[in-house]
């Protein structure tokens, strides 16, 4: 699998977050991934992710807080 893309997130204001991680999830080619680093859980995405590509996606948190979290989010299909 190629490296993880870095997206980090946390200087965005909120409304520009979810538009920016789901347009880069779509720029991504079967196997690829990106490494979202976040300043928060970002577990209420997981869930968009489930409802939007049930299936197509892979998530995997590599660090998990307190003040920074880290998940690669790949496109499995």
């Amino acid at each position: 699998m190629p490296e993880a893309k870095l997206l980090d997130v946390r200087t965005l204001i909120p409304t520009e977050r979810h538009r920016l991680i789901f347009e880069t999830y779509e720029n991504l080619r079967l196997g690829e991934s990106f490494l979202l680093v976040n300043d928060h859980d970002p577990k209420p995405l997981y869930y968009q992710f489930e409802a939007e590509h049930n299936g197509e996606f892979s998530w995997e948190y590599v660090l998990q807080g307190p003040h920074t979290w880290q998940v690669e989010i790949g496109r499995t299909a």
